[in-house]
């Protein structure tokens, strides 16, 4: 196992140009158009919602940056409308922001600085005032949170403290945006709970801004065809991937003209349909608790359920566990144990987003989900998503600067016999002890076989469909000690610049107090 530091990517570079207070090459106090430029602590400034003119315009100056594994700068705009249509981003749950200058006309007006803002189902665990029954020592509440995302200023406006600006204002507005569509509960009150992104620009520019810094590691594999060789069963195999075409009209070069868009439509051959398992081979995958089975759409609405049955007990479980370790007196400290929900809008954003990706780059879409290992009460299971974010090449499964990714967005442990209430993810509980005594070499062999399954089908599905690695984001302690021994090569990578989570809170009590469970790919945005 080695342990590595990731280059910075791509993502919130333009913001990063604002962090860093360098100016770019339009040093005037007007901008393109003829508009004097406030100063960024102007009352001049002010944060709306753009025009769909105005969106257009934005998403044509974000498409260099984020729209490079796409044929075209259309793709890129198809996609981006198609996610207001998906689940998490309809029902206006995905909203768009811009900063501009008070009193002039939508279509007329300058984008100083853009973002976007993603409403998901939140829950946290709070200590409870005064309890005196086991039970009542920890209030669960229910609520939302937004995830920020697509932080951009465009060149022109750089190095003027536009994106600073922008981010106070949004962390302020995103404490009451939309909380009417809280759950109402009997016993507390509609809420925005905390707000969250994931910073490509280091640890320091958001957390200036409120939004603190989270443990930001995953566990990276390399894909079955460099790790094992070509595999001799694929459940996905597209034969003729996207590639870097050469013709000019689908060339395009970016506003630092380091990225050359040249993905060629044309040259992609449709993939087969991936073989079906004869029946003998199904009823025997089902016998075998280590034999990882697919998940499809279908296994995920009971998945993602149980999922969220036993996140609530973890998060009941994490601050019981704190104020038993620090007294009442000192529970004060724990402000809370907070959780993005893994339910299934939030899973299917980003297998729908996923849909249109491949769809768009090989002409179709996987059928492999994730994979499930074991039986209810003994099983573990992960769910996953490819993510493209760089061209896509043939000759050996990587985009240029590794960019492509298969993400396990959730890795699941459904353990009944486990003394944690199911979850079995307890940091603090000695390495070799597991449930009622049973030393966790021995009573985790049937999951460790499970997940070592589960990872060599991720790992041929990450060859199949074009991904230079496959990572485990933040893995919690038990899913880490599977991981360990599961026996396939892997890194171990301290993230420092980019996807670093970050965390708003908006309760009691300092966002240092408090801790993020489920702190997995999942909830990113």
């Amino acid at each position: 196992m080695v342990t590595v530091q990731l280059r910075p990517s791509l993502g919130d570079a333009a913001a990063a140009t604002s962090a860093s207070g360098t100016s770019s090459s339009t040093d005037s106090l007007f901008d393109p158009h003829g508009f004097t430029l406030p100063d960024a602590s102007s009352p001049e400034l002010i944060l709306v919602r753009p025009s769909p003119a105005e969106l257009a315009r934005t998403w044509r100056h974000t498409y260099p940056k984020w729209g490079a594994a796409l044929p075209s700068e259309q793709d890129y705009l198809d996609r981006e409308a198609y996610l207001t249509m998906a689940p998490l981003g309809r029902d206006g749950g995905l909203t768009r922001w811009i900063l501009t200058i008070r009193g002039l006309p939508a279509d007329q007006r300058p984008i100083l600085s853009s973002c976007e803002s993603l409403r998901k189902r939140a829950l946290v665990a709070l200590p409870a005032a005064n309890g005196t029954k086991q039970d009542e020592e920890v209030t669960l509440v229910e609520g939302i949170t937004h995830a920020i995302g697509s932080v951009f200023t465009e060149p022109a406006y750089r190095g003027r403290g536009y994106a600073s600006r922008m981010m106070r204002e949004v962390g302020e507005r995103l404490k009451t945006w939309q909380a009417e569509r809280a759950p109402l509960l009997s016993n507390t009150p509609r809420r925005t709970l905390f707000s969250v992104l994931y910073s490509d620009i280091g640890k320091h520019f958001y957390a200036r801004h409120g939004w603190a810094a989270f443990p930001s590691t995953h566990v990276a594999f390399k894909p079955a065809s460099i790790t094992t060789g070509p595999a001799s069963f694929a459940h996905e195999d597209p034969l003729s991937p996207l590639r870097c075409g050469s013709r000019s009209s689908n060339r395009h070069v970016n506003n630092n003209n380091s990225k050359t868009n040249t993905n060629d439509p044309s040259r992609v051959s449709p993939p087969p349909s991936p073989p079906s398992p004869s029946p003998a081979a199904a009823r025997t995958a089902r016998r075998s608790s280590a034999t990882a089975t697919p998940i499809g759409y279908h296994e995920l609405a009971e998945l993602c359920a149980a999922d969220e049955r036993l996140l609530r007990s973890e998060l009941i479980r994490r601050v019981r566990s704190k104020k038993a370790g620090s007294g009442i007196a000192a529970a004060a400290a724990v402000a809370a144990a907070a959780a993005i929900l893994p339910d299934l809008d939030a899973m299917l954003w980003h297998l729908m987003r996923e849909d249109f990706m491949t769809k768009r780059i090989f002409g179709r879409t996987p059928t492999v989900r994730g994979a499930v290992a074991g039986v209810p009460g003994r099983r573990v299971w992960a769910v996953w998503m490819r993510g493209y974010y760089g061209c896509v090449q043939e000759e050996d499964g990587k985009a240029a600067g590794g960019e492509n990714v298969l993400h396990i967005l959730r890795v699941v442990v459904d353990d009944d016999d486990d003394d944690d209430g199911g979850r079995g993810n307890d940091d603090d509980a000695d390495e070799n002890e597991g449930g009622r005594g049973v030393p966790t070499g021995d009573k985790d062999d049937d999951l460790a076989e499970g997940f070592r399954s589960i990872l060599r089908l991720a790992q041929r599905e990450a060859a199949a469909w074009r991904t230079h690695e496959v990572q485990v984001w933040n893995p919690p302690a038990r899913v880490a000690r599977l991981l360990a021994r599961c026996g396939i090569p892997h890194e171990v990578v301290e993230r420092e610049e980019s996807s670093i989570p970050s965390l708003m809170w908006y309760g009691e009590g300092e966002t240092r107090e408090v801790e993020w469970v489920a702190n997995e790919k999942y909830a990113w945005f």
